[in-house]
C-alpha cells in the first residue's frame, strides 16, 4: 500500500512559505496536516513491514486499520488543497499566491 501524492515535500514547503506571509495561513495548516499523514501513514508501514512473527494478527490489522484510514485522509486533504489553491488563484507552475485578493499581507515593521 502506498499514498498517491498531488504535491511533492518541495512543492507543499514553497506553499507553507508562500501562505505564511499572509494574514490567514489556512493552506499552511492543510499542507502541515497532509506532511503529517505522510508521516503517520509511512510509520504503519514500517510497523507492517517488521517481522511479524511475534506480533499478533490484532497488532497487524492496526497498523493496517491506521494505514487503511491514513490514507484517506491524505486524499481528501490532497484534494482540500489543490481545491483551495484553485480558488485563491495561485500560480500553479510557480506555486505563488496571488498579490491581490484573498488575503492581506502581514506588514512588517
Amino acid at each position: 500500500m502506498n499514498l498517491d501524492n498531488k504535491f511533492t515535500a518541495l512543492q507543499l514547503a514553497i506553499i507553507n512559505d508562500q501562505a505564511a506571509l499572509y494574514t490567514c495561513a489556512c493552506p499552511v495548516h492543510v499542507s502541515l496536516q497532509i506532511t503529517n499523514l505522510r508521516k503517520l501513514f509511512d510509520y504503519q508501514k514500517t510497523c507492517m513491514d517488521m517481522d511479524t512473527s511475534s506480533e499478533s494478527s490484532v497488532e497487524m490489522e492496526v497498523h493496517q486499520r491506521i494505514a487503511e484510514v491514513t490514507k484517506q485522509a491524505h486524499q481528501l486533504m490532497e484534494q482540500c488543497l489543490d481545491d483551495i489553491l484553485d480558488m485563491e488563484g495561485w500560480d500553479r507552475t510557480k506555486l505563488k499566491m496571488p498579490t491581490t485578493g484573498t488575503r492581506k499581507r502581514i506588514e512588517k515593521n
